[in-house]
């Protein structure tokens, strides 16, 4: 059957919806997400807990970030060009392979008992590079799997899936760390291949054909920075959570309290790991019921300043179920920032650049919390553990303050759809560019 709109004079013979959007799709687009982020949560328990096994080194923790930092850096804008030119199912179907066959190598490396930390360092870089490779497509997918008016319950339902496999993947991974690595990285294998196989089987919508095919890469990239820089709500809020992130990115040490300060095993690693996406689930699950409605950019400045204080108070705590506490206040608080930002890009951006702003936001946020996770590291082997998850909170809420100032539009946006510009107008608002669709 037919799912492209196809012209006849100057009319668009549009199908019906329903067999556009099937829930089908959706329904397999959130597993999909449950599967592949659950396969991501217990294969990071897992080579945490060994790294840190064999180094007793803060910093060692610090360069499992780094190394998939660095591809994800390096790959993301062109990945996001790359989901605007071609199908971001592709796209994400086979690099969500690609992390199997990482996830792969690394239970080899398990297998081999290797003491060695290089050789896991050096698949993390692969790994980042697949990673890099499936944010934006992942990002921009879901506006062509539902309408515009379900986009926001959408987002928090998928936001929902990310979170309570966040909360079942490190519990799941401790556990099955305990059992024995071999489990935890077959799971995380199985989850990959799962995702992979399901996502290129997604229809939906499709993105209208004519897109630029010749204009220089650099200049396409150019054009998805400029569409964010141009649009203060959006540079705002990316921007925002950017350092946010960079600054809080304090879990990264979790290994170090579970084994040094809280003096529990990797079981207790796990629920330490999940307790932020427990708090994160339940504000997804109501946002999903009831999406915020006014005043989002206060909201947003908001849930990032209670942050910055959660972080602080996980960092002073010396008691499990007081750092259990604040992990998950800070991701229910963190979840409302990532709703509203997400949205906020959803709606402002128009077909024809989704993957490339897609990519812009997985680089400012996604890739940030590796280069987070590396800045604790260093921080923490500098100056000490504890002080430095303080530092990062107090960071946190002066950014709060600073951006508060310097991004009135968005301390001043109510509803999320204003952030909204008509498709016909879009690339001429605030002077973007057009991508050319000429073949010549």
């Amino acid at each position: 059957m037919e799912h492209f709109a196809r012209r006849v004079g100057a009319q668009d013979l549009t199908p019906l919806e329903p067999v556009i959007y099937r829930p089908r799709d959706l329904s397999l687009f959130l597993a999909c997400r449950f599967f592949s982020t659950a396969a991501m949560q217990v294969q990071s328990v897992a080579i945490g807990w060994r790294i840190y096994e064999i180094t007793r080194d803060p910093l060692s923790l610090g360069l499992v970030g780094l190394c998939q930092f660095v591809p994800m850096f390096v790959l993301t804008l062109p990945a996001g060009d790359i989901a605007d030119r071609s199908d971001p199912r592709r796209v994400f179907s086979l690099s969500l392979i690609a992390q199997a066959l990482c996830g792969a190598l690394l239970f080899a490396g398990m297998f081999a008992e290797t003491r060695l930390v290089w050789p896991y360092y050096a698949v993390l870089i692969a790994f980042g590079a697949a990673r890099g490779m499936a944010g934006p497509s992942s990002q921009s997918l879901l506006p062509f799997l539902v309408s515009s008016q379900m986009l926001p319950r959408a987002i928090a339902w998928s936001s929902s899936v990310f979170q309570i496999a966040v909360i079942v993947g490190p519990a799941l991974g401790g556990l099955l760390y305990a059992l024995g690595p071999a489990a935890a990285f077959g799971f995380a294998i199985a989850g990959f291949l799962f995702a992979g196989t399901g996502v290129a089987t997604l229809a939906g919508r499709r993105r209208a054909e004519g897109l630029p095919t010749k204009a220089a890469l650099r200049s396409r990239i150019a054009e998805g920075l400029w569409f964010v820089r141009c649009r203060p709500v959006l540079l705002g809020a990316i921007s925002l959570d950017l350092f946010a992130v960079l600054l809080g990115g304090a879990t990264a040490l979790l290994p170090i309290f579970a084994r040094d300060i809280l003096h529990t095993g990797p079981v207790g690693l796990g629920l330490l790991r999940s307790a932020p996406a427990v708090g994160a689930a339940l504000v997804a699950t109501t946002l999903g019921r009831r999406p915020i409605d006014r005043a989002a950019g206060a909201r947003m400045f908001a849930a990032v300043a209670i942050f910055g204080l959660a972080t602080i108070v996980f960092g002073l705590s010396t008691n499990f179920y007081l750092t259990l506490s604040a992990l998950a206040v800070l991701g229910a608080s963190d979840m409302v920032s990532v709703y509203i930002r997400h949205a906020l890009v959803q709606f402002s951006t128009p077909d024809e650049m989704r993957g490339r702003v897609s990519a812009v936001n997985v680089l400012f946020i996604g890739a940030s919390n590796e280069l987070g996770e590396f800045e604790s590291g260093v921080t923490a082997a500098w100056i000490g553990t504890v002080p430095a998850v303080i530092v990062g909170g107090i960071g946190t809420l002066l950014v709060v303050a600073l951006w508060m100032r310097f991004f009135p539009p968005l301390r001043k946006i109510d509803r999320l759809a204003d952030a909204a510009v008509p498709q016909n107008d879009q690339a001429q608002a605030d002077g973007v560019p057009r991508p050319s669709t000429s073949s010549g």
